[in-house]
């Protein structure tokens, strides 16, 4: 029970960094898209996208659990996960801004730019999802409150799932900026998220070729403890390289 427990702590420790690194993005994003705005409307657009963010990663979350066991949702969540990683990457290396560029919201009146902020919440709410849903669904099951599934999926599954939800909501209205601030000091994180990301992408891919429908690669496999210590260890790997990298550029631009 011990080790089920740790395992759990884990994978919430690690959704928490990657709610923290993707929450600064949601949030840098944002900013661009409201900055056109007198001052006073920028934080009444700010505030509506955060009530959509809440709206949005809660029904992601629900309808995701609901879909989460059919194979060709895992599939779609899985190539969904590998895009944004890749076209991130992609976009970092033709040098051009991330995700929304400032021209797509110049010139937008107050309303037409709080709907644009509402569609990029609910792209933000599926990456965020999908990404917890990854991480959670191979954990062990266990049963809170009495209380074995639901939606269709174990409750300590759930639990962890709307535990990194709830913490990336809290990061993006409380902690932003300190998270904008780090990715600002070392801009080679937000490159390590979406690797991470990825790699997420990879993990759920592995599930859905192991599925029981589809079989392609053998169930036990993707749910055996050589493929969890596989995941782990490159996802440890792929951080600390990261971190080494970040670190070693900080310093060449302070020499």
């Amino acid at each position: 029970m011990e080790a089920i427990l740790l395992e759990y702590v884990w994978v919430l420790l690690v959704l928490v960094a990657l709610e923290g690194l993707l929450a600064a993005d949601n949030a840098v994003v944002m900013a661009v898209m409201v900055k056109h705005l007198p001052e006073k409307q920028q934080k009444k657009a700010l505030f509506y996208g955060l009530v959509g963010a809440f709206v949005f990663r809660f029904a992601a979350l629900f309808m995701i659990t609901l879909l989460v066991n059919v194979w060709q949702i895992q599939a779609l969540g899985a190539a969904y996960l590998l895009f944004i990683a890749f076209k991130h990457i992609y976009d970092q290396r033709k040098r051009k801004e991330h995700s929304l560029e400032p021209e797509a919201t110049k010139g937008s009146g107050f309303w037409m730019t709080v709907l644009k902020v509402e569609l990029a919440d609910i792209a933000f709410a599926i990456d965020s999802m999908l990404a917890a849903v990854a991480l959670a669904i191979t954990l062990p099951h266990l049963e809170l409150f009495g209380v074995s599934e639901i939606g269709g999926i174990n409750s300590g599954q759930f639990a962890v799932m709307l535990a990194g939800g709830l913490v990336g909501l809290v990061i993006m209205r409380f902690a932003a900026h300190k998270f904008v601030k780090l990715l600002a000091d070392y801009p080679q994180l937000e490159t390590t998220a979406f690797i991470i990301v990825g790699w997420v992408g990879v993990k759920l891919t592995v599930l859905t070729l192991g599925h029981e429908k589809l079989g392609i690669i053998p169930y036990d496999f993707a749910h055996s403890t050589e493929w969890k210590l596989i995941f782990w260890g490159v996802l440890l790997g792929i951080v600390a390289v990261g971190a080494l990298i970040s670190i070693k550029k900080k310093k060449e631009q302070q020499a």
